[in-house]
């Protein structure tokens, strides 16, 4: 699966982009990316086990937040983007 890091995000990542094995579900996801990329990266991406209110993810172009949240089910060829919140005018 691939994984799309974007703005900042990319800061704590040193990347835009890498391909990881499947993983089940986003939240399962999220765990093994945050291991990979550090401290930094997870204290962006969860407050406490939540996932933080910074951060909009899209698995296949979709927002999280109209699928099942971090309970989302994934599959090999999915795609997902992290993308902090950014605001302005």
């Amino acid at each position: 699966m691939k994984v799309k890091y974007f703005a900042y995000i990319r800061d704590y990542t040193g990347t835009k982009e890498i391909q990881i094995e499947h993983c089940h579900t986003l939240k399962t996801l999220l765990i093994k990316l945050c291991e990979k990329h550090g401290l930094k990266f997870r204290n962006k991406i969860f407050k406490n086990d939540s996932l933080s209110s910074e951060i909009i993810i899209l698995v296949n172009g979709r927002n999280i937040v109209h699928l099942q949240g971090l309970d989302t089910l994934l599959s090999p060829e999915d795609e997902i983007s992290i993308f902090p919140v950014v605001a302005g005018g």
